[in-house]
């Protein structure tokens, strides 16, 4: 355990140097990885833009019990246009950065990009929960976050053991893992990629938008690996090509490929470390699962 949790907080500390020095990030030692990207294909104009005469989804602040953190958690919770609370929906679990909380994501209007999708065709119908992935106390994002690397790491036990039986009891939702997705950004998209392969059979998608240092080495994700090829249905990522965490993303791409793991990684052109490439990432995410 104090291996794992100094390991977490270099992690935070490399991530202080991220959000100090956009772009670079201070990574410029880190090693380089070569890999054969995913083709990049622009998002349309207007994608992450409200619409006038379209349906539209509502956003909720929902408290839960955590029994594991002992106390009174929140998570924001989308609901697709025209949700029918007599008929079953998959959830997605959508996880934010270290500096972030249940509110991070508003920043990415993932209500608006979702409305549009369904507008459009392009989705199914899914319930987003947008938790607060801080399992402490004091889960705010104040004073030194970067402290609270640990807490993301622990956000495993809160979100299977109180989070997700939660929503299930709440909303009218599938409970079996083809109609449960995971994805978050930068520390999200560590801990949903940690969570996502480590639960598989929790999590059937699983989605990691320029994941952090706390994204453990391929070998820990992925020890079997005929197994993930069974179990997994689809392994995600995106990250910007002058953000300085694109190596967690490589090297993960570089071990799916040499082991004939089917895994896609988008290449941002120019992207940084920022919503930009985080938006692109929930809009194509979003029409991959539940199909």
């Amino acid at each position: 355990m104090k291996k794992i949790l100094l390991t977490l907080f270099a992690s935070a500390l490399c991530l202080s140097a991220v959000h100090a020095q956009p772009g670079m990030g201070g990574f410029g030692q880190m090693p380089q990885i070569e890999v054969d990207f995913d083709p990049y294909v622009e998002a349309p104009a207007g994608y992450d833009v409200a619409r006038d005469g379209i349906e539209h989804g509502t956003l909720e602040l929902v408290e839960y019990n955590s029994e594991f953190v002992g106390t009174v958690r929140k998570a924001t919770v989308y609901l697709p246009p025209k949700y029918d609370a007599s008929r079953k929906y998959p959830v997605l679990y959508l996880l934010h950065g270290i500096g972030g909380d249940e509110n991070e994501w508003r920043q990415g209007v993932p209500e608006i990009i979702m409305d549009n999708l369904y507008a459009d065709g392009k989705a199914a119908e899914m319930i987003i929960v947008m938790p607060n992935g801080r399992a402490q106390k004091n889960d705010r994002a104040e004073g030194n976050v970067y402290a609270s690397a640990p807490a993301f790491a622990a956000f495993e036990h809160d979100l299977l053991g109180d989070l997700i039986p939660f929503i299930e009891g709440k909303y009218n939702v599938y409970t079996d893992k083809m109609h449960r997705a995971i994805a978050g950004l930068s520390m999200g998209g560590g801990q949903s990629l940690n969570f996502g392969l480590g639960h598989m059979d929790v999590f059937a998608y699983v989605g990691g938008f320029s994941s952090a240092p706390n994204t453990n080495t391929p070998e820990v994700l992925i020890p079997d690996v005929e197994k993930t090829k069974a179990e997994n249905e689809l392994l995600w990522m995106v990250c910007g090509s002058k953000d300085g965490l694109m190596y967690n993303s490589t090297r993960l791409k570089a071990f799916c490929d040499k082991n004939g793991i089917p895994c896609t990684m988008i290449n941002y052109p120019d992207g940084q470390h920022d919503f930009v490439v985080w938006k692109y990432g929930l809009y194509n995410f979003a029409q991959l699962i539940f199909k």
